[in-house]
């Protein structure tokens, strides 16, 4: 996912939090995101899903959920259900298993919908894609 931030030249920051061990630091974070300028939030989560449902009712920000298939037990369709299922007003755009680099093309993607050189780069990312080239 970082490669795809610094490909794209995105500033990003990387925190790893718990909502359920740290539940105050979360909320701090996810209230002050859009006064420390950020545009999008990526949260990985686990069995739970807490992360992502958690900085999601706590900002006003769009947040992407990506579900990860943590456990020997956890079936990826669970970890999907999971970060899906969101009350109405708490929304998270939801990719698939263990999906970082499309939540990372995703992010850029809505940044890139109020900036002309992010949309180029993506569409040579897409062009790419489409001859075959990779990340």
């Amino acid at each position: 996912m970082i490669d795809v931030q610094e490909k794209f030249d995105v500033p990003h920051e990387v925190r790893i939090m718990s909502s359920s061990r740290n539940p105050d630091l979360v909320d701090e974070y996810a209230r002050t995101a859009f006064e420390r300028g950020l545009k999008v939030i990526v949260c990985s989560t686990g069995l739970s899903g807490h992360l992502a449902a958690a900085v999601a009712a706590r900002t006003v920000l769009p947040v992407i959920g990506v579900p990860i298939a943590t456990a020997p037990q956890m079936v990826g369709n669970e970890a999907l259900a999971i970060t899906a299922q969101m009350p109405t007003g708490v929304p998270i755009a939801t990719v698939g298993v263990d999906a970082a680099v499309n939540a990372a093309i995703l992010a850029v993607e809505i940044l890139g919908v109020q900036d002309e050189e992010m949309q180029a780069r993506l569409w040579k990312f897409k062009d790419d894609l489409a001859e075959g080239l990779k990340l």
